[in-house]
């Protein structure tokens, strides 16, 4: 509970209410307040309320061959709250500012009511040498633009293990370090980095448990975890380790699927739409509602099948299945 809530009795009543599930009596006691002109409390209730629902977002990585302007109004017509901004190569955002300005971008997303939630993603930030200072760069330039336009995060993807004499010990430090620098850039637009681990096999970071020992070590209040279902699977992650997690250090809920196939024959190819592969996705849901987590969550997958189809198929698609799976344990905004 947070502190404003703790020396606020109503507010703590209230969060137990929400909390217990009897969000129907929170909504009206909200509009009686609103009726007896005590505004204020009931914005902090309505408030309350609101932060109780998952947002629910789609991924531009779902339809790469579109441009940014077709995810937003897919987005927008599939009634996708947001909308995760594909910005590694090929960048679907400097494609759009390479004739269009920051303001147009704002604009874009204001006008289609989505709103933008990560720019994804920074890949490979540990082991870089010399090139740590163009990951750097990025991550300025990157955050900058979150800025102006409203975005709250810029998301960071662990590197691969430099060769197999390398040490855990050693893949936290470099981790730890490349974080620390970064946060120290992003904390200056007041910018979060969600750090994703991927459970492909030549990946340094692989499961939750390992993300989470890293950015506790890096100790920033701007670091945190993308948790996705896809190479939680893949990476051999415990449904155990999901019940030791902080929920407010998860920034971003990859909703996804995979293929029936052995764990090393996983590719970002082999993902399917959630619900209709092998992960244990209602075990997954279970144990994160269980440790309190209603954050952000958007359908992400790189399956070449789905480039092909119409984006505004997709992306109703796409969050039928979302909510199919999603919907017996969170309450979707």
């Amino acid at each position: 509970m947070a502190t404003g809530e703790a020396n606020d009795p109503l507010a703590c009543i209230l969060t137990l209410i929400i909390r217990a599930g009897y969000k129907e009596r929170v909504t009206y006691f909200t509009g009686y307040l609103q009726k007896s002109n005590n505004d204020a409390s009931a914005s902090t209730f309505g408030q309350l309320l609101r932060e109780e629902d998952m947002k629910l977002g789609f991924h531009g990585a779902t339809t790469m061959t579109s441009d940014l302007q077709t995810d937003v109004a897919a987005s927008a017509h599939a009634g996708f709250k947001g909308l995760e901004v594909w910005v590694a190569k090929p960048s679907k955002l400097d494609r759009f500012l390479a004739d269009h300005s920051l303001a147009d971008l704002k604009a874009l997303f204001q006008d289609n009511h989505v709103a933008p939630m990560t720019l994804n993603a920074i890949s490979f930030i540990a082991f870089r040498g010399e090139e740590f200072g163009g990951i750097k760069e990025q991550c300025r330039k990157l955050c900058e633009i979150a800025q102006a336009i409203g975005c709250p995060a810029v998301a960071v993807v662990a590197s691969p293990t430099p060769t197999w004499e390398t040490t855990w010990e050693t893949i936290v430090a470099e981790h730890v370090a490349a974080l620390q620098e970064l946060s120290d850039i992003a904390r200056g637009y007041g910018i979060k980095l969600p750090f994703e681990f991927l459970g492909f096999g030549w990946c340094s970071v692989r499961t939750p448990r390992g993300a989470q020992e890293i950015i506790q070590k890096t100790n920033r209040d701007n670091v945190g975890m993308v948790f996705d279902a896809a190479h939680f699977y893949a990476g051999g992650g415990l449904l155990s380790e999901i019940e030791h997690l902080d929920p407010n250090s998860i920034y971003m809920f990859h909703l996804d699927d995979l293929e029936d196939t052995c764990k090393e024959a996983i590719t970002d190819g082999t993902r399917l739409l959630p619900g209709l592969g092998v992960i244990p996705l209602d075990e997954i849901c279970a144990r994160l509602k269980g440790i309190g987590y209603d954050g952000p969550c958007t359908v992400e997958t790189f399956r070449t099948e789905y480039w092909e189809w119409d984006p505004m198929q997709v992306t109703v698609k796409a969050r039928e299945a979302a909510i199919k799976v999603l919907s017996p344990y969170f309450e979707i905004e």
